[in-house]
C-alpha cells in the first residue's frame, strides 16, 4: 500500500490525506489554468495588504517578485506543480513560501473561497474577450463569402434574365422544401445577425462577471482593516460584491458564460447544417475547399465536410455542459461546498471547445465558394414564385384567402397537363380566375421578385442587401 502524502493540513488533522482521497479531490489537473489570474489576484491582494499596513513594503515587493518569477517559470513550462498541493492556489503559494518567507503571510484575510471566485471572474472576463474576437472574425469570413456570391457577368439562368441581381440566388427553404427565392448573401447575413446577439449575450455574461468577491473570506469577510475597493480596483473590477455569502457562492456568471457558449454552439451547428446539405450532390450549392474537407480510408471518390460535422457533433458537449453546471448548482445550500469545484471542467470545455470551433469554422468558410449554376438551376422552378401569383391576386383586390386558393389551382392544374407554371397561357390564367391580368407572367420573373424587396428594411431585394453588406462592415471594422 503507498504511503500517504502530506498537503497543507490545519492542527486540527493527525493524520495525513490518503493518497485515493488525494487523487479524488485534487484539481490541479485542470485547475493550472487560473494561474495568470491567480498571480495577479495574489499581486493586489498584498498590494493591499501593504497599504493597510498588514505587511511591510519591502515584504510586499518581496512577495511580487517572487510571484512574478513563478509566473515566468508557469509560462516557460519550468515550473513543477505538485499533485499533493491539490490546485494551482497552494502549489503558488507554496512555491512562493519556499523562496520568499514573507509568503506564509500572503493568505492573511483571504481565504481560498474568495481567491478561486475571484480567478475564475478574471478568468471569463478575459476569456469572452477571445470568444468576441472570435465570433467578430466568422462575421467577417460569412461576410466575405456573402460578398462572393456577386454574380459574375455573363452567368445569366436559362430560364430567367436576372440582370439587375448583383447576388446570387437560391431557393430558401421551410420544411427543408423549397419555399421562395432568396439571395445566398441574405442567408449568410442571418447567421451574422445570430452571431452578434451571441456577442451581445456575451458582453452582458462579462458585465455580470465584473464584481470583486475578493475580501468576502471563506464566508463572512474578515475583522482585519482591508480595503476591497483597492483591490478591486488593482484587477480591473467595476465594483466590489455586496453579500459575502453570496460572492463566494454564486456561481451564475459560470452558468450564463456556459449557456451562452452552448447557444452560440446551437447557433454554429445550423450553420454546419446548412453548409452540410448544400455541399452534398443533391444539392450541389457549394464547395468546400481540399483543406477542410476528409476523404474515405474506401471510398475514392468522397470529400466528407468533417469540419461541419464535427461543429455540429460538439454542440452536444456544450449543451452537455450547460445541464451538467445547472445540476451542479441546484441542490447546493449556502455558501461554498466541495461540488463546485467541478464548475472548472465544464467551463473551460465549453470554452475551449467553443473558442476552436468559431476559429476552424471562419476557415472553412474562406475556402468555400459556390457554384453557381447550380444554385440558379435549382432557383428556376416557378413554383417558388407562386406567393408573388397571390400578391398579384391580392393587388387586383382578390381577398387574400381567395387567391391563395386560386394560386393553388393553377399549380394542380398546370401539374395535370404536365407543364410548368410559367407555360400557362393568358387564357389559362384567366379561367382560373378573371383577376388575373396580362402582367401575370411579371409576377413569375425571378428578377421582378427579388428586386420588388429592394424598398423592405430587412427582405432579401439586392438593394438591401448592398446595404446590410456596408452597414456590417461598418460595425465590424
Amino acid at each position: 500500500m503507498a504511503k500517504n502524502r502530506t498537503i497543507s493540513r490545519s492542527g486540527r488533522f493527525q493524520q495525513a490525506l490518503s493518497n485515493e482521497v488525494l487523487n479524488y479531490t485534487q484539481s490541479i489537473l485542470f485547475d493550472w489554468r487560473l494561474y495568470r489570474h491567480d498571480i495577479a489576484g495574489s499581486i493586489a491582494h498584498a498590494t493591499m495588504l501593504a497599504k493597510v499596513g498588514l505587511i511591510s513594503r519591502k515584504e510586499r515587493d518581496q512577495i511580487i517578485r517572487g510571484l512574478k518569477q513563478i509566473e515566468k517559470e508557469i509560462e516557460t513550462g519550468k515550473f513543477k506543480w505538485k499533485l499533493e498541493l491539490e490546485d494551482v492556489h497552494m502549489n503558488i503559494e507554496a512555491a512562493l513560501t519556499a523562496r520568499v518567507p514573507a509568503g506564509a503571510k500572503l493568505h492573511t484575510a483571504r481565504s481560498r473561497n474568495d481567491q478561486v471566485a475571484t480567478d475564475m471572474r478574471l478568468w471569463v472576463k478575459d476569456e469572452i474577450r477571445n470568444l468576441e474576437l472570435r465570433i467578430k472574425n466568422l462575421q467577417k469570413a460569412l461576410i466575405d463569402l456573402a460578398e462572393r456570391s456577386r454574380i459574375r457577368s455573363g452567368i445569366l439562368n436559362s430560364q430567367f434574365s436576372i440582370p439587375h441581381l448583383h447576388f446570387l440566388p437560391l431557393p430558401g427553404y421551410t420544411h427543408l422544401q423549397r419555399a421562395q427565392p432568396v439571395l445566398a448573401a441574405h442567408h449568410l447575413l442571418a447567421y451574422v445577425e445570430m452571431l452578434e446577439r451571441d456577442r451581445e449575450r456575451f458582453s452582458n455574461c462579462a458585465h455580470r462577471a465584473d464584481v470583486c468577491p475578493l475580501g468576502s473570506g471563506a464566508i463572512a469577510g474578515t475583522s482585519l482593516p482591508i480595503d476591497r475597493k483597492m483591490t478591486a480596483r488593482l484587477l480591473g473590477f467595476r465594483e466590489v460584491s455586496a453579500n459575502s455569502m453570496d460572492a463566494i457562492s454564486d456561481r451564475d456568471f459560470v452558468a450564463e458564460f456556459i449557456f451562452v457558449t452552448a447557444l452560440t454552439g446551437v447557433h454554429l451547428s445550423r450553420l454546419a447544417e446548412d453548409l452540410i446539405l448544400w455541399s452534398s450532390n443533391e444539392f450541389g450549392f457549394v464547395t468546400i475547399g481540399d483543406s477542410y474537407t476528409t476523404g474515405s480510408s474506401l471510398m475514392p471518390h468522397k470529400k466528407n465536410p468533417d469540419v461541419a460535422e464535427l461543429g455540429r457533433g460538439k454542440t452536444g458537449r456544450l449543451i452537455g455542459n450547460l445541464t451538467g453546471i445547472l445540476t451542479l448548482l441546484k441542490g447546493l445550500p449556502m455558501t461554498y461546498n466541495r461540488d463546485l469545484q467541478e464548475d472548472k471542467p465544464l467551463l473551460f470545455d465549453s470554452a475551449i471547445t467553443l473558442s476552436t470551433t468559431l476559429s476552424v469554422f471562419a476557415g472553412m468558410l474562406r475556402v468555400t465558394k459556390f457554384n453557381p449554376e447550380a444554385c440558379l438551376h435549382a432557383v428556376s422552378d416557378p413554383n417558388l414564385l407562386t406567393t408573388e401569383l397571390v400578391d398579384h391576386l391580392a393587388r387586383n383586390g382578390v381577398p387574400f384567402r381567395q387567391a391563395h386558393q386560386a394560386v393553388g389551382a393553377a399549380v394542380r392544374h398546370a401539374e395535370e397537363h404536365h407543364k410548368s407554371i410559367a407555360a400557362l397561357s393568358e387564357t389559362e390564367w384567366r379561367e382560373i380566375h378573371p383577376k388575373f391580368r396580362r402582367d401575370v407572367f411579371r409576377a413569375l420573373r425571378l428578377d421582378e421578385m427579388l428586386c420588388s424587396r429592394n424598398q423592405l428594411w430587412g427582405a432579401p431585394g439586392p438593394k438591401q442587401i448592398e446595404t446590410q453588406l456596408r452597414r456590417w462592415k461598418q460595425r465590424l471594422r
